[in-house]
């Protein structure tokens, strides 16, 4: 996705950046109102996280001024101020979604995904599958070469959060939040362990290994059609 990033707290808004662009996104980020809405009138991107308070031009009035120039695409309000009547407001305004700080990485790419997702649906979600590999959300099984393989609760999870990024990088700090909802680096070996055993799992008797380590970065499925 081009995201849209409108946020004066250099800290966050660098931290944001660095998660995003980790995943692959673009990210055109602004720390002030007025040249977040010039960006925002060129109507060039997926997705806006805006901050409710900004130097020069609010959150507010930028996506105002946003929906009365007919741009529709969806806002995303990070704020501190996270009374109901605060949400209300950025929603009335033109918001889609409204996220208080502090927040999770996790939580905020969810929804900046599902956003993203309602402007752009997809026919089926249900259903993973790559190459051979295929992980039924319905039924919570998950097959290679059509025979079963049995997983433990997070490693499954741990599949499924993959999967659902196929040939993209996920790294150590998304697997730490997504899969054991930790926010903060346990200074452990839980990922490896998992991650060895879901290999064995998945990839163990196959010519195509799809389980792949991205040295000092994270992991990936993947599978290049030669």
């Amino acid at each position: 996705m081009k995201i849209l990033l409108i946020e004066d707290d250099l800290s966050t808004l660098s931290f944001i950046k660095k998660g995003l662009n980790e995943m692959n996104h673009i990210v055109d980020s602004f720390s002030n109102g007025n040249d977040g809405l010039d960006a925002g009138y060129l109507n060039e991107h997926d997705v806006i996280i805006l901050d409710r308070m900004l130097p020069g031009v609010d959150g507010l009035t930028i996506v105002t001024k946003l929906r009365n120039n007919k741009i529709t695409t969806p806002v995303l309000f990070l704020s501190a101020l996270g009374e109901v009547d605060d949400r209300v407001k950025g929603l009335k305004a033109g918001g889609d979604d409204y996220l208080a700080k502090p927040f999770s990485f996790s939580e905020l790419l969810a929804r900046i995904e599902a956003l993203n997702r309602r402007q752009n649906p997809k026919s089926h979600v249900d259903i993973l599958s790559l190459h051979d590999l295929v992980l039924n959300k319905l039924n919570r099984k998950v097959t290679r070469n059509s025979i079963n393989i049995i997983l433990q609760p997070q490693e499954y999870r741990l599949l499924e959060v993959l999967m659902e990024h196929s040939n993209e990088l996920i790294t150590r700090t998304m697997l730490l939040e997504k899969v054991w909802d930790l926010h903060f680096d346990p200074q452990t070996n839980i990922i490896d362990v998992h991650i060895s055993r879901l290999r064995k799992k998945i990839d163990k008797g196959h010519d195509v290994q799809l389980l792949k380590t991205i040295r000092g970065a994270g992991y990936s499925i993947q599978y290049n059609k030669k």
